[in-house]
């Protein structure tokens, strides 16, 4: 089922798709639908080829007029195509397989109302799945969909969805089809349909050529009523209002729909016109306000890609980068500048660039553009660099040439690459020329090595406090030395001695500069008075993990939460912490900031991220000697903060759930279970039913609750919500049965659709007693080769990853693993770096905890 690059690039030398006429039957049965693909393309005469098609059977091939025996020529992954003529029709009539993986066509039902749902999920080489394609992102096409289904769905695809016609014929009673347009010519795996009984909320734009962009909001029936619609369609309009501008390029296609769909495996997909989101964004009770801005960059992040990844395509998945990075970037931007939420790149910070600091110093870690040499890799390498580094380069970038040049170079860039397909030079040739700057030093270091710099002052000061020499130090770790040009700012910061922020750290003096080589001399900061504290990375313009002075590290120390503004703060907690992981400084010192300062904390995502960065300290970076005291302490900080934050806030909301992860005495038990059955109350805070959810997990894992008490709520609950929560807890239940059941269903039998997989998984690997997990240490590394091997990429990868043995931090667990890798050696290179990259969690934690001992 692989593809290499080698062979989309043989297959590009010989064929060019013009188009692809598509027939699919959804109502023959529960398990396959009827797919009939016909394709017209030119090719070098005589030439073979090949075309990609996963089917239960293929019944017919026919070639120019020729039948080929099915037999002969299909494997059921692929078509051969031999002797191809100048220009070619072919028609390919075959079963193609329902999926529960959130791969191909997805079909989920209902657990309220029995109905059927479907979506597509292409990305990267699932369109293959649905119809046969020549699946490369090169070999762009129109493509023209008929698609039969019951007569009360709604049916969506790229192009604007036709009136139905009675599909009538033998057995076509309450039946129709709906005929498509032909789309654009766009790559197969943005191509999209969506169908079943989804309920919809239309609306409409204009855009900036004067056309009607019809819009459209769509969910499941039993979900409607939770969606708010008119949020979506603001940002909506708000992204539009945004990109065109920028872009200078109207909106390309002729309608923008965006779907809340069931089981999705990520958090959307750039369909062209036809977006599809995971229905964790439809909020039915009260989430944090992390989880709503989180919608927002993600609604704008999928709009970006209507231009940059539709409309101007990579030619291979080693560019896949610059799709996520220039989404991610610019839809950070665009709430930034044009939405409510104006400290997005405080957000960003926080989340995005610790997750790309995180896996930039994995044993895995790549160069930004990454060598994609097949279809497997291109699947484990949507990570932390493809993402949220490429989007912190590409704001360094913007802060090096300036954001008005940027913008034209890709200006210019639509203009001249619409419906195309590029490479990165072909961006950075139009960057060069709008800005005036050479790249290619830029380029090389940037985006051709990997790793992360760090920055820290070196600074004297003379007997009057006045700064006689100012200095940014760059270094980089042995195995990736390189050291990059960074645009950089430094910022003073000292307690404002008067006026509404009297008390609070305010910047006093700012300069930025360009950062280059090992040392980098300021002397505009020469003749100043030293501050309380001095931030190398203001305003987090460079991608760098930053160190304070012992000056500054103590005014951090002791005045975190008195920062005016969230950025900065943000900044020096993220130094805090990086400073934890990498062994640097006690796990209980990070513990002890987060809880003196996360009260004082104003920006949600930033509780949020630092609630994560706690719960991960406290298991796995505390020393085993203190771990039980120091995480019952944090508990109970936790729910001293939930009792007197304010009433109905969002940081109430917050320490509540992650005191109820962390309950684990008697006594903290007690109080989860009162809040649980409403005997005792927080002020403003409503027990909605996904909060029960919370707190009944926290009882089972602490044994509080059994199955009897899941299937109580669970009767309570019966939705595809409720079903997922008690699939979780069910796995969560601290006994040896419960856990073997779990594995069972999970490993051995491996029925479960994706998103029950996903909770069942969550629930097994939380543990009060890691005895309970002990045992399948050796079940786990003797079954994986064989899950990689007969299972989907989504399901297995979900397995490998999720049930390493991360919890067991030790020696033995190291040498499990490397046995392991040994028997493995280079055979499968993506399942080899999903844990070798397992395998440096529990080589960080051995670390971490001897610098707590």
């Amino acid at each position: 089922m692989n593809l290499t690059r080698a062979e989309a690039i043989d297959r590009s030398a010989v064929l060019d798709v013009q188009s692809y006429d598509v027939t699919l039957d959804l109502t023959r049965s529960e398990a396959t639908f009827a797919s009939t693909t016909t394709v017209t393309f030119s090719a070098t005469e005589g030439s073979s080829s090949f075309i990609d098609a996963i089917t239960a059977a293929v019944h017919t091939v026919t070639l120019n007029g020729v039948v080929l025996d099915p037999a002969q020529v299909s494997d059921g992954v692929r078509i051969q195509l031999p002797n191809l003529a100048a220009h070619n029709v072919l028609t390919v009539e075959a079963d193609a397989l329902f999926m529960n993986t959130g791969e191909g066509l997805h079909r989920f039902v209902d657990p309220v109302d029995g109905e059927v749902y479907l979506y597509s999920q292409f990305e990267v080489p699932d369109s293959r799945r649905m119809f046969a394609v020549f699946e490369q992102p090169d070999q762009k096409a129109t493509f023209t969909f008929h698609v039969t289904a019951p007569s009360h769905w709604d049916v969506i695809s790229n192009s604007p969805t036709p009136s139905p016609v009675p599909a009538g014929g033998d057995n076509g009673e309450g039946k129709s089809t709906w005929h498509f347009e032909p789309t654009a010519r766009i790559s197969s795996y943005v191509t999209a349909l969506v169908a079943g009984p989804y309920e919809s909320v239309r609306g409409e734009l204009t855009s900036s050529d004067g056309r009607t962009i019809p819009l459209g909001v769509f969910a499941r029936k039993s979900l409607m009523q939770y969606m708010d619609a008119e949020n979506v369609f603001e940002l909506t309009r708000q992204g539009f209002e945004f990109f065109e501008a920028q872009f200078g390029t109207p909106y390309p296609f002729a309608k923008y729909d965006q779907l809340f769909v069931p089981e999705f495996n990520a958090g959307a997909m750039e369909n062209a016109g036809a977006v599809t989101f995971l229905e964790s964004y439809v909020f039915r009770s009260k989430v944090p306000d992390a989880m709503v801005e989180r919608r927002a960059i993600t609604i704008l992040h999928e709009l970006a890609h209507m231009w940059f990844g539709d409309l101007v395509t990579m030619r291979w998945w080693n560019d896949l980068w610059l799709n996520e990075s220039f989404a991610e970037f610019m839809s950070t931007l665009a709430a930034a500048e044009n939405t409510k939420y104006v400290d997005s790149w405080t957000t960003f910070s926080s989340l995005e660039k610790s997750w790309a600091y995180r896996q930039d110093q994995l044993p895995s870690t790549h160069p930004i553009k990454a060598e994609i040499t097949d279809l497997e890799d291109v699947l484990v390498n949507f990570d932390g660099i493809t993402y949220a580094k490429g989007a912190s380069v590409l704001r360094q970038l913007v802060a090096w040439v300036g954001q008005e040049q940027f913008m034209a170079g890709v200006r210019s860039y639509f203009a001249k690459h619409a419906w195309g397909n590029t490479e990165l030079t072909d961006l950075m040739v139009e960057l060069e020329k709008a800005s005036g700057r050479d790249l290619a030093d830029w380029s090389e270091k940037w985006l051709e090595t990997a790793g992360v710099n760090a920055f820290a002052p070196e600074l004297s000061v003379d007997d009057d406090g006045v700064i006689t020499s100012f200095a940014i130090l760059q270094t980089a770790v042995a195995e990736h030395p390189t050291l990059r040009p960074h645009r950089a700012a430094v910022g003073f910061y000292d307690p404002a001695a008067d006026g509404p922020d009297a008390g609070k750290l305010v910047r006093t003096h700012r300069v930025e500069l360009d950062v280059d080589g090992a040392r980098t001399d300021v002397p505009e900061l020469v003749g100043l008075a030293r501050p309380a504290l001095i931030l190398v990375n203001d305003d987090d313009l460079a991608y760098a993990k930053i160190r304070l002075d012992e000056v500054s590290l103590a005014t951090a120390t002791a005045h975190l939460k008195d920062f005016r503004d969230s950025l900065p703060r943000t900044l020096v907690s993220a130094s805090a912490w990086d400073a934890a992981r990498d062994g640097e400084t006690p796990a209980r010192a990070y513990v002890g900031l987060v809880l003196a300062n996360i009260a004082y904390e104003t920006d949600s995502t930033v509780i949020t991220v630092l609630l994560r960065q706690l719960a991960t300290a406290l298991q796995f970076y505390v020393a085993p000697e203190y771990r039980q005291a120091v995480s019952v302490e944090a508990a109970d900080t936790l729910w001293t903060l939930a009792s007197g934050a304010a009433a109905g806030s969002d940081a109430q909301l917050q320490f509540l759930k992650a005191f109820a992860l962390h309950a684990q005495t008697a006594a903290q038990l007690d109080t989860v279970a009162s809040v649980f059955d409403r005997s005792a109350a927080l002020d403003g805070l409503d027990i909605d039913q996904d909060l029960r959810w919370e707190l009944l997990t926290s009882l089972v894992a602490g044994g509080r609750l059994d199955a009897a008490g899941i299937d109580a709520e669970l009767a309570a609950d019966n939705t595809q919500t409720g079903q997922l929560a008690a699939a979780a807890a069910r796995a969560a239940i601290p006994t040896p049965a419960a856990k073997a059941a779990t594995w069972a269903a999970v490993v051995v039998r491996g029925e479960m659709p994706n998103a029950a997989q996903r909770a069942a998984i969550t629930g097994f690997m939380r543990v009060w007693d890691t005895a309970l997990i002990e045992p399948y240490v050796g079940k786990y590394f003797g079954e994986i080769r064989r899950v990689w091997a007969e299972k989907s990429h989504e399901i297995s990868s979900t397995i490998v990853t999720g049930l390493f043995p991360s919890l067991l931090v030790s020696q033995e667990t190291l040498a499990a693993t490397d046995a392991f890798l040994a028997e493995l050696g280079e055979e499968t290179p993506a399942l080899r770096r999903l844990v070798v990259e397992s395998r440096d969690g529990v080589v960080r934690a051995l670390k971490a905890q001897a610098a707590d001992k």
